[in-house]
């Protein structure tokens, strides 16, 4: 018994070494800028002609504080009002993954780690941009990640498992979507994964790109930005600063004039989540910073408009990350991480415009797809 408890006094110190082991230190060297909303329609009972739902990927509440506390105590985010938490679990695991938690987002209904777009009987399941736009609306998917990423990947994608390259890209072809953005340039040169399918895109009307500052310049209808190697980068490692604000700026604009019906656009910062995961301080403070200045974009456009609903959340946490000492002051933050992978974490939602206060309180990860339809007054 003696033995067995020194093993197990030496493995819980080895345990406890190697995650104290996972702490960094990074301070911000100059805040940016945060945008103040006019709150002029914030939480109002009227008409929501538009949706944006923005998905910081692996961003709980701890990274979103810091990337708060690096940015001298400010973040657009956190100047939103109407906030509730999210229960993230999948139908299967206590801790979900980004493909049953995208899925949930997109369809309303929970299915099993590793599905997209199918629920756990492998049935495939309508998910948003293929409902609104049947209903009229423009709709558009965004995301840092590679465009077959697994968020997403399930508002266009019905497959049995996220690692299904060539048959995600096929259901890309058929997207409903107007306008999508991803990387994976890559992926469409490999011949066994995309072989054909760039030209495929462009026979079904998408003009396609590599570099998002080309996008002005093209005519089509439909717009398929496959982002080039740099920009599937962090910013840490050289994505262009202006890319996710950018392109978010855009898109809206582009789907804005689409139809008078309105739009519905999801935007994924898909870097937080690759950045918790390797136990990276930096990565997560500045692409959680990266997407602040994207939900700005997005609520400048809200406060114009007037009828817009813009939604701000994660999937799940990443990391079970905590925060040890730092200043706000001085933009320093050390982060320290208890897991390689997610956490059952809940993680916080923010709402802000027409029917925010629709997701305050502590609800479903299944229930935001739901009460987006229900706010866009569209039947399932």
């Amino acid at each position: 018994m003696k033995v067995l408890r020194n093993m197990m006094l030496c493995a819980a110190l080895l345990a406890a070494t190697s995650l104290m082991a996972q702490e960094n230190v990074y301070v911000q060297p100059t805040p940016q800028e945060v945008y103040t909303p006019a709150y002029r329609n914030d939480g109002a009972n009227k008409k929501v002609k538009n949706v944006i739902l923005m998905v910081g990927d692996g961003m709980g509440l701890t990274q979103m504080t810091s990337a708060l506390h690096a940015n001298g105590g400010d973040l657009t985010i956190a100047r939103l009002r109407h906030i509730g938490l999210v229960r993230t679990h999948s139908h299967n695991r206590y801790i979900t993954d980004s493909a049953a938690a995208g899925t949930a987002y997109a369809t309303g209904t929970k299915t099993d780690n590793g599905k997209l777009g199918v629920d756990s009987q492998d049935k495939s399941l309508q998910n948003m941009t293929e409902i609104l736009s049947a209903a009229g609306y423009a709709t558009g998917i965004i995301s840092t990640d590679k465009i077959v990423g697994a968020t997403p990947a399930a508002f266009y994608a019905h497959q049995t498992h996220r690692s299904k390259n060539a048959e995600i890209l096929s259901d890309l072809i058929r997207t409903q979507a107007l306008f999508v953005a991803g990387s994976g340039v890559e992926l469409f040169e490999n011949p066994k994964v995309g072989g054909g399918k760039l030209d495929s895109l462009r026979a079904n009307g998408f003009g396609v790109i590599h570099n998002f500052k080309e996008l002005p310049d093209v005519k089509e209808d439909k717009i398929a930005l496959i982002a080039n190697k740099t920009d599937a980068e962090w910013v840490q490692k050289g994505r262009d600063a202006d890319y996710l604000r950018y392109v978010t700026e855009f898109a809206i604009d582009f789907l804005d004039r689409k139809d008078d019906k309105g739009f519905f656009l999801m935007v994924e910062a898909g870097e937080i989540d690759h950045a918790a995961h390797a136990g990276n301080t930096e990565g997560v403070v500045r692409e959680t910073l990266d997407f602040d200045k994207a939900v700005a974009e997005a609520l400048r456009f809200a406060d114009e408009n007037g009828e817009t609903l813009v939604i701000v959340l994660a999937d799940h946490e990443t990391g079970g990350m905590a925060l040890g000492d730092g200043s706000v002051e001085e933009g320093k933050v050390q982060g320290r991480f208890t897991t390689g992978g997610h956490s059952a974490l809940l993680v916080p939602v923010y709402a802000y415009g027409p029917h925010a206060g629709d997701f305050c309180g502590v609800i479903d990860n299944t229930e935001v797809f739901a009460k987006i339809l229900s706010a866009l007054k569209v039947k399932k």
